[in-house]
């Protein structure tokens, strides 16, 4: 239980005793205390004070003795400022802390598991590589599910891949016409980029036909619709939905290079899946409930027998959920799909990881859900979050001005290599040794820099400035990392004892100091606070669906201590009792970090 959470047990006993009173824990406040205050944690009375028809300063100080009187292992002493109970915690509280868990892998993370949760993240077309919005998906989403799994649920991680479509025929049609039987192994090219230049290369004809056929005198919009290359991947759609062999066998060939690809790239980066789903076998999905649907009242038809759902009752809009030509649309898709995940797994609830532009389709999507009465819908969450940008502006695929995953992660390392040189401390490395830590610091500082932001904010991503060693980057934290355990192996390491008070200090649990004059000095006392809160903070990211929390964390952790290290020596602690509380809270920071950037999806190097 987190401190916090004591804190309001041990207030909601406090008032049934002295008033005869219940109260719900939720009722009572909790919080850090504001640093120009003497406490460490803070009741915010002005609640209470109705219900228990008392003043501030009667409260506070018939509820601050109370706490302090009968929780002598917890509360050393309070004061009262305008309805705010500043509490000062006991040394000895924090010295258990420590001791309890300095050698405690498994700290921050609960161990009983909860729900069944599914997290489908990337969703990535097969007609492009992956790009740099497809990393903060695939980050955002991997670390969700990483920190679901830390507070107990049990997580299923899946992708769908978008394999059909008008989208995918560009890729094929422009192969058949300009590749010459040429393949990602006769030109040296990783697949997805070798499909991906092939869409490009479509929309460069298309856009060519289209300018020289308003120079004959069409319109715009005729030209678009006579366009030649266009026409023809529109009929190689209906071939492939109709089953013809030679553009199945193509589709499947070309795909399967993509496929490739992803998978080099997945492997690089430290996404997994669980399961992938593929529309090209989920398409169909849904189209028994639309008959349903209809037969319930909830869907209606139009005279050209299209079939909608009337939303506007509901804050919305009308909304096709199938085609007068019976085909399904993308919201049938979704619907067969998810009772289709909801089948095999029984998720207790279904996080969709896709961008904010998709707002209104997920709205939709558990609305229609609702209103079939599908056992799931309630489960349906969408974490929304904002695009990425460069400092140059948005990117456009189809035009060629996206950044692919693989060159960013390429430029990634290569300002880490260039960076770690500078400062020259590699020297006794070996070059695989170098490799691994210039991959290391690269994708970390790439993924932390993707990370750290709330999720719902639009970003811009600056490559230069995610690799800074002093700033609120990867980097920063790795080398903090990096920098304790060499700390540590110089001191070397100590035994499982509990901390004690010096020697000449008799035993007591309120004395249970380690320094000379029995206190916790402020850094001290300021590194295990913040590493108390790490498990409180572990079950908030995970609630929320938010790491940019545990990137905050983690680097407000790394800063601390470096102030703590710059102020106070380990090896030559001012005594043996002083020196191994110093050790077992650097090891437990280390620990913490490693835990908490594992959270992110980044390593963390031993030595930098």
């Amino acid at each position: 239980m987190s401190l916090t959470n004591i804190i309001k047990l041990r207030t909601k006993e406090a008032i049934e005793t002295l008033y005869n009173v219940s109260i719900d824990e939720s009722a009572i406040t909790v919080n850090v205390t504001k640093p120009e205050f003497e406490g460490d944690y803070t009741i915010v009375l002005f609640a209470l004070l109705k219900p228990l028809k008392k003043s501030p300063d009667a409260l506070g100080n018939e509820l601050g003795k109370y706490l302090v009187d009968n929780n002598a292992g917890i509360f050393q002493s309070y004061n009262l400022i305008k309805g705010f109970l500043n509490l000062v915690i006991a040394n000895s509280f924090w010295i258990k802390f420590l001791s309890d868990n300095y050698n405690n892998t498994s700290f921050g993370r609960q161990q009983v598991s909860h729900k069944k949760i599914m997290v489908e993240y990337s969703s990535p077309n097969t007609n492009k590589p992956l790009h740099l919005g497809h990393l903060r998906n695939i980050f955002l989403g991997w670390s969700a599910a990483e920190l679901s799994k830390a507070i107990g649920n049990n997580v299923i991680k899946t992708c769908i891949v978008n394999d059909r479509g008008i989208h995918i025929c560009k890729s094929m049609i422009a192969w058949k016409i300009f590749a010459n039987g040429a393949t990602p192994q006769s030109t040296h090219t990783k697949g997805d980029h070798f499909v991906g230049d092939y869409y490009v290369k479509f929309n460069e004809a298309y856009k060519g036909e289209v300018k020289t056929l308003e120079a004959e005198g069409l319109s715009a919009e005729e030209a678009e619709k006579e366009a030649a290359i266009m026409k023809a991947a529109q009929q190689m759609l209906v071939d492939w939905e109709a089953g013809k062999p030679g553009v199945i066998e193509l589709w499947g060939m070309m795909n399967g290079w993509v496929y490739e690809g992803f998978d080099e790239t997945y492997k690089r980066i430290g996404a997994d899946f669980d399961k992938v789903y593929y529309e090209s076998q989920t398409y169909l999905l849904g189209k028994n409930l639309v008959e349903a649907g209809l037969e319930k009242g909830i869907f209606y038809k139009e005279e050209d027998g299209s079939v909608w759902i009337d939303l506007t009752n509901d804050g919305l809009d009308k909304k096709i959920v199938r085609r007068r030509d019976g085909t399904a649309v993308y919201i049938t898709q979704d619907i067969g799909l998810a009772v289709d995940k909801y089948e095999e797994y029984k998720i207790d609830e279904s996080i969709y990881v896709v961008g904010d532009e998709q707002n209104y389709h997920f709205k939709v999507l558990k609305l229609i859900c609702e209103k079939l009465g599908l056992p799931y819908a309630k489960a349906i969450y969408h974490l929304s979050y904002g695009m990425v940008e460069l400092p140059s502006g948005k990117m456009k695929s189809r035009e060629g001005t996206v950044v692919d995953a693989d060159d960013i992660v390429d430029e990634m390392i290569n300002i880490a290599k260039q960076k770690t040189e500078e400062l020259g401390k590699v020297k006794d490395f070996t070059e695989d040794e170098l490799t691994d830590l210039y991959e290391t610091i690269g994708l970390g500082a790439l993924k932390f820099f993707l990370l750290r932001v709330d999720p719902k904010k639009k970003m811009v991503f600056n490559p230069e400035e995610s690799i800074d060693f002093h700033g609120f980057t990867g980097p920063f934290v790795q080398y903090t990392y990096a920098r304790i355990k060499s700390v540590l192996r110089k001191a070397s390491t100590v035994d499982s004892q509990p901390l004690t008070e010096d020697k000449n200090t008799q035993h007591s649990a309120v004395g249970q100091q380690s320094s000379a004059n029995g206190e916790l000095l402020p850094l001290e006392k300021e590194i295990i606070i913040l590493l108390e809160q790490f498990p409180a903070t572990v079950e908030e990211a995970a609630t929320l669906y938010d790491p940019s929390k545990i990137a905050l964390y983690v680097f407000n952790l790394a800063k601390t201590f470096n102030s703590f290290y710059t102020e106070h020596s380990i090896a030559n602690a001012e005594s043996e009792d002083k020196k191994t509380l110093r050790i077992k809270l650097a090891q437990l920071t280390a620990q913490t970090i490693q835990t908490g950037m594992h959270l992110l999806g980044i390593k963390v190097p031993e030595r930098m």
